[in-house]
């Protein structure tokens, strides 16, 4: 394994996550305070959400052009403006502004959201889901870091609540560029190949493998930012609970969506990916089933911990299982389709919470995930025996 570069992602995971949480926590609220309609309180977040889906496959081939260090560091740039951008929009009470600006954080995240392949480009085949978890860890840390900033940042500036979490944010971008000076040169960046050796795109993504790896990818980022972005719109703002206590359950989120990347790429290699990926999708319906029962503080920390958990077993394992079904060579273009699904999944979820919250109930927003999970797990049933998963355990071709 290359420990300087799993090292380099952690790090850069940890800003990367700490950013997302104070985005995520605050979008909505700030949208709500800011727009005049508020079914339209979730629009910054979505917005976000919909840039990093159309940027994917951009950004995946800007990085096949100009590697993946030089892409992910232009990625930070991106993010510290997009932040004082925001901050911008803020002080000047103006909600267009701020949509934009967390549009263009959209764009950071569309390259982000790929350390998962640099760290599988970072090692042997063979130590892929341990090396894609351990770099997952590093949000832990962003959890606890980003609860602290929307906390204790809100009035650290005393031209607009929050702008003060903004600014130190843009900070942490500065330095998370400065990281990726660090970062060695990926498995693969050399490799060429000869144009026709390639399979054409559309034989990698027909792939029953490779199918069910990208659904089962979008549904669980899908479901988990369609609870999670109406969930602080139903604590704070539906149902009066402190800011503090809204961020808390963000957190005990966040932690349930990285926590279990200490043991779940261990647990890939010794129960095999299609069982923890089913464990995903019953996580996940458990959490819809606890939202389904009330409103009190309980209720959401226990739905939003399970979330997470289900998430990551889910969503790891849906990565490690794309991993079989492309080469080396083949990598950014399986990689970037998959990207434009997951997140394009999610876009549309995130766009949909604020409209489902403030049109209908919470109820209904926790009841609909149900159905997209049970066709992830009969497509999971459908491939179990396929050959390409035998391959677990010495890694793609």
């Amino acid at each position: 394994m290359s420990l300087r570069n799993l090292s380099v992602l952690f790090l850069c995971q940890l800003i990367s996550a700490t950013g997302s949480f104070v985005i995520v926590t605050l979008g909505g609220i700030i949208g709500a305070k800011l727009a005049g309609n508020p079914a339209f309180s979730t629009l910054p977040v979505s917005l976000m959400v919909v840039c990093v889906a159309f940027t994917t496959i951009p950004a995946t081939m800007l990085m096949r052009r100009i590697g993946r260090r030089a892409g992910f560091m232009l990625a930070s740039l991106s993010a510290a403006g997009a932040v004082i951008l925001a901050a911008v929009a803020l002080s000047a009470q103006s909600f267009l502004l701020f949509v934009v600006s967390a549009g263009l954080f959209g764009v950071n995240m569309a390259f982000t959201q790929q350390y998962r392949y640099a760290a599988a480009e970072s090692v042997d085949a063979r130590f892929t889901a341990r090396a894609i978890s351990l770099v997952l860890v590093g949000a832990i840390g962003g959890a606890f870091a980003g609860n602290e900033l929307v906390v204790r940042g809100q009035h650290w500036l005393g031209n607009g609540e929050y702008t003060g979490t903004l600014a130190a944010l843009a900070g942490l971008y500065v330095v998370q560029c400065l990281l990726f000076l660090l970062l060695a040169p990926l498995r693969g960046e050399a490799v060429t190949e000869p144009a026709k050796s390639r399979r054409q795109l559309v034989e990698i993504v027909r792939q029953p493998v490779y199918l069910v790896a990208m659904v089962s990818g979008a549904v669980a980022y899908g479901v988990m930012t369609f609870i999670m972005t109406a969930t602080p719109l139903s604590m704070h703002i539906n149902d009066g609970f402190p800011i503090e206590d809204t961020a808390k359950i963000i957190r005990s989120h966040v932690l349930g969506m990285y926590v279990p990347s200490l043991f779940s790429g261990f647990l890939l290699d010794r129960i095999g990916t299609v069982k923890i990926m089913a464990i995903g999708v019953f996580a996940l319906a458990g959490a819809c089933g606890i939202a389904l029962q009330g409103h009190t503080y309980g209720h959401y920390w226990y739905a939003l911990i399970l979330l997470g958990v289900g998430w990551n077993f889910l969503y790891v394992g849906g990565t490690t299982m794309l991993t079989l079904t492309y080469s080396i060579n083949e990598r950014f273009r399986a990689q970037g389709v998959n990207e434009f699904a997951v997140f394009g999944s999610s876009a549309t979820a995130s766009l949909l919470a604020g409209i489902v919250i403030h049109y209908f109930n919470w109820t209904l927003l926790v009841a609909l995930p149900l159905i997209p999970l049970a066709l992830v797990l009969v497509g999971l049933f459908l491939v179990r025996e396929d050959v390409l998963l035998r391959r677990f355990s010495t890694g793609p071709a």
